[in-house]
């Protein structure tokens, strides 16, 4: 039977789930978490190895000869040297469509509370100011209405396409660029555009592609510059997509009216990450993937 290693299983089974079925094809080894420096040895003379965030690199693959499969818990598969899988004749697959209801959902529950700050105003309930208010009503902050506006998809993959139907049913009218750089409208009323119009037209802009080298630092302050004053950013795909010191320059100087990131470019967050103290700038903690019905999807 071959031998069969998990990485980093905690993310994806912090024990709401079970890993029965893996254990039912071969013999399995389970870590919690893995260190990038440990991945070889832990891989060892496996024939399987499985990772969700462990980078498998061309030394570690040179040091587990064994090794013939390499499965990514996820839908990115930036974690994986993939010439040098390739190179070595080694198969490589993701999960490319466990989340996307998932993370269609989450990007609207950022999206909504940048319109309502639902969170700010619910606290300030429980701190007593609707009790003592002279008024029937009240709200901190500048309350939003997405009907009529246009949102921007930047990546028109299962998840972007997900978002679109979504933003639709709010009344907002969608633009979206993909990897092909396809233009035209699409049978359900998107609008395929070239990036640089897809973000200067935009009110709200989202990220939903992958990451690869060409896309790295994708928005930086040339591109937030070619946005609209005002633009709302999404960005629930992965962190290094951003130049962070751009985009939290352009918030604090009120080019862009609200942020709001699940992923960022180095992850568990650093304490100096720019995004941290920027005006109007929600994070949070790389969830969207997360609810229990995508991680028994994704198993």
């Amino acid at each position: 039977m071959p031998h069969i290693v998990i990485l980093d299983g905690y993310t994806e089974n912090p024990g709401d789930l079970s890993w029965s079925g893996f254990a039912d094809l071969g013999e399995l080894t389970v870590y919690d978490r893995t260190a990038p420096a440990d991945a070889a040895a832990r891989i060892g003379a496996a024939d399987i190895v499985l990772t969700n965030k462990v980078p498998v690199t061309a030394a570690v693959m040179d040091a587990c000869p064994a090794l013939r499969y390499i499965g990514v818990l996820a839908t990115g598969v930036n974690v994986v040297d993939l010439p040098a899988a390739a190179a070595r004749g080694l198969t490589v697959t993701n999960i490319p469509a466990y989340s996307t209801a998932s993370v269609a959902q989450f990007t609207f529950a950022l999206l909504l509370e940048i319109c309502h700050h639902v969170g700010e105003h619910t606290a300030s309930v429980r701190r007593g100011v609707w009790a003592n208010s002279p008024d029937f009503t009240y709200w901190d902050y500048p309350l939003i209405e997405l009907a009529g506006k246009t949102m921007g998809l930047v990546g028109f993959g299962q998840i972007g396409q997900a978002v679109a139907r979504i933003a639709q049913a709010f009344g907002l009218r969608v633009l979206a660029c993909n990897a092909r750089g396809t233009t035209g409208v699409t049978e359900s009323g998107v609008t395929l555009a070239p990036f640089e119009d897809v973000i200067a037209r935009s009110d709200i802009v989202s990220l939903h592609c992958p990451l690869t080298d060409a896309n790295r630092g994708l928005i930086d302050a040339a591109a937030i510059g070619r946005m609209k004053p005002g633009a709302i950013l999404l960005n629930t795909a992965r962190g290094p997509l951003l130049v962070e010191r751009d985009v939290a320059d352009a918030l604090n100087a009120g080019r862009l009216s609200a942020a709001a990131v699940d992923v960022v470019a180095e992850e568990p967050i650093r304490p100096d990450n720019p995004l941290l103290t920027a005006r109007n700038c929600f994070i949070t903690p790389h969830i969207a993937w997360a609810p229990f019905e995508a991680r028994a999807r994704l198993m």
